[in-house]
């Protein structure tokens, strides 16, 4: 059963836009309630984990540094993607609900794919901030400053933004005359501009470019950024300072693990093997929604500033309510 559908005419041009979109994720997982129990855990978590990472940050003026400015960009992404993905995927899902409007779809679209890209440039800035300080530490605070930081994460909104704002635009040009059910758990481009019925080469470029730009350069400069800080770090004759100066970078290359690993895995097992559609699935939710989750649990377990920062803020909370309550 297909939703209906409504002609539209533009240009004399007439073509099909539909009123709805049948998602069709997970479809026969036997105990499938228990995933959407576990999704709706790692969501409540990721709120109460970047939440707390935020609140320290913003209260704590010794974190107001450009470093923690990424941080906080980090943590409030991955704290509004989880929001876009999760909640609607539990509504889709768990409630039954897997007509979704047109429109509805192409905003579900867009802010999950803008928040993730997001997500992986600020990885980048993050690599750039531990570039910088392993291989120019004497000019380190000249050259990452509070404005330039800024500067470069406003950048990253805004090019990210405009990218991805065209590659889902472009999908209103599109004409739904047959199937509507997109073969994934949310409204993504790949699975939505494929059902379409005229020319889709515009969408396929515009897919390609979306993707070497969120998902291939940023790991790429990740990883010439490192090659960078190794060499760097070779020619520190002192064991213990090199030990020293990698340690700074253990967090930033955890998060970079998590994020990247599981989507090339993915990406590289549905092309290498015939995975099934169901277990691609599961990856990508997962892929989607556990860095968001991990990210502050790494943040706060492996950086000792922030670990102080917490528990300077935990004394002052608790002497102010001895002093409240003593008057």
């Amino acid at each position: 059963m297909a939703p209906d559908k409504k002609a539209a005419t533009i240009s004399n041009v007439t073509f099909v836009r539909p009123a709805k979109f049948y998602l069709s994720g997970f479809s026969n997982i036997p105990h499938v309630t228990y995933f959407y129990i576990f999704l709706c855990f790692v969501y409540i978590m990721t709120v109460v984990g970047n939440v707390l990472l935020l609140s320290v940050i913003f209260l704590v003026k010794t974190l107001h540094t450009p470093k923690y400015m990424i941080v906080f960009n980090l943590a409030l992404t991955d704290l509004c993607g989880s929001t876009a993905l999760i909640p609607k995927v539990l509504d889709t899902f768990l409630f039954d609900n897997r007509y979704i409007v047109y429109e509805a779809c192409l905003s579900y679209m867009f802010f999950v794919w803008f928040f993730a890209s997001v997500q992986s440039w600020t990885l980048v800035t993050m690599a750039y901030d531990r570039f910088i300080a392993i291989c120019f530490p004497l000019r380190y605070h000249s050259i990452v400053t509070k404005p330039a930081i800024a500067a470069m994460l406003l950048l990253v909104w805004v090019v990210l933004l405009s990218i991805i704002s065209l590659t889902v635009g472009l999908l209103d040009r599109l004409s739904f005359c047959g199937s509507l059910v997109i073969q994934s758990f949310f409204c993504d481009h790949g699975p939505t501009f494929r059902l379409a019925c005229n020319d889709t080469f515009l969408n396929d470029k515009m897919a390609m470019v979306a993707m070497i730009v969120v998902m291939c350069f940023p790991p790429i400069l990740i990883a010439l950024s490192y090659v960078c800080i190794a060499i760097a770090l070779s020619r520190i004759a002192s064991h213990k300072e090199r030990v020293k100066a990698l340690k700074t970078c253990t967090s930033h290359l955890i998060l970079v693990a998590i994020f990247y690993l599981p989507l090339l895995g993915t990406n590289i097992a549905a092309l290498t093997s015939s995975l099934h559609p169901n277990a691609r699935m599961i990856n990508s939710t997962l892929t989607h929604t556990i860095p968001a989750l991990l990210n502050p649990i790494i943040y706060s377990l492996k950086t000792e500033e922030v670990l102080n920062s917490m528990n300077k803020l935990y004394k002052n909370n608790r002497m102010s309510k001895i002093a409240s309550s003593i008057s």
